[in-house]
């Protein structure tokens, strides 16, 4: 059996999957789960993630199976089984992608690809573990495409599976409060108190990783190569406007847009959010308070121009 075959397969299994899960999307539901998992009796836990993690590779929304673990086992065995079950999924998915069904990934993914590769080879498991913390794509679709990146199966899997870790446990705990409520519980008051916390610190975890995450750099011989090429991407001067016009110059094609100016105007560039962006300032001080506010705001692909336009000046690069 050639591989080209087996690919074929591949595809045909994952487009039939994905069509029957989008199709019966609606028709599943909490109560419909727990007939499944209460007729399975003991086996009940591993029905449920056995489903889980079909929908996982098949584009079933991973939101509402996380809701369901939560209602049907509780706060602490709902989250080990949705993660466990999150992460497999995510496991097949990536090794599918990388080894099988690439063509169909690369079609599917089509210009998010790109970012999603670059950002791995700058970054490794660091990038994976800002998008898993940081839902810049879609979960189902991000596992595809990180498998036709470089990152190894084990890195992969060990950050994944970590990373998801506060999302799963805050939405788990919803599901689980979400039962209760219909319940009647009596300290429902200090479960909702306690979810509305849980997700406070999710929706701040990605500040903070921005914070935190390293900013790629690159020398101006690197810029000066990308600029020859004619890369689709952005480079963003963000010195003061009297410094744009000063001795040191420009960079053609650079736009200008001061540091001070620059969170008021993000929705300029949201073309790029998932292209190459390059910020270069005079050296790398606010090229590098730019970056971490672009980062913040969901930019995948962050770059600073080392030593700026005065190393560039310095090589004898053309300006205007």
């Amino acid at each position: 059996m050639n591989k080209t075959f087996i690919r074929l397969v591949v595809f045909l299994v994952l487009a039939s999957g994905i069509a029957l899960a989008l199709f019966y999307r609606e028709s599943l539901d909490v109560v419909v789960l727990e007939t499944w998992i209460n007729d399975a009796g003991f086996a009940g836990p591993l029905v449920f993630m056995l489903l889980y993690i079909a929908g996982t590779v098949l584009f079933f929304p991973g939101s509402v199976l996380t809701l369901a673990g939560g209602a049907l086992f509780g706060p602490v065995m709902g989250t080990f089984y949705n993660l466990t079950a999150a992460t497999i999924g995510a496991m097949i998915s990536f090794i599918a992608a990388r080894y099988l069904a690439h063509d169909w990934v690369e079609k599917k993914t089509a210009g998010r690809l790109k970012s999603i590769k670059q950002g791995v080879e700058a970054e490794g498991w660091k990038f994976v573990a800002f998008v898993r913390l940081v839902p810049l794509f879609p979960f189902n679709l991000l596992n595809y495409a990180l498998g036709l990146s470089n990152i190894k199966l084990l890195h992969y899997s060990v950050t994944s599976y970590l990373c998801m870790l506060p999302g799963a446990i805050a939405y788990t705990y919803m599901g689980y409060v979400g039962r209760e409520a219909l319940a009647g519980d009596e300290a429902l008051i200090q479960k909702i108190m306690i979810a509305v916390a849980l997700l406070a610190v999710v929706s701040f975890l990605p500040g903070l990783i921005a914070k935190l995450r390293s900013i790629p750099m690159l020398s101006v011989d690197e810029l000066k190569q990308k600029l020859d090429g004619a890369e689709d991407m952005l480079l963003l001067d963000v010195r003061s406007a009297n410094e744009f016009i000063s001795e040191q110059g420009h960079i053609l094609g650079a736009q200008l847009m001061p540091l001070e100016e620059l969170a008021t105007n993000l929705s300029t560039f949201d073309d790029y959010r998932n292209k190459q962006v390059l910020l270069i300032c005079r050296t790398d001080r606010r090229s590098a308070k730019a970056a971490r506010l672009l980062m913040h705001n969901g930019f995948t692909d962050v770059r600073v121009v080392r030593q700026g336009m005065t190393d560039w000046n310095k090589k004898s690069y053309p300006v205007s």
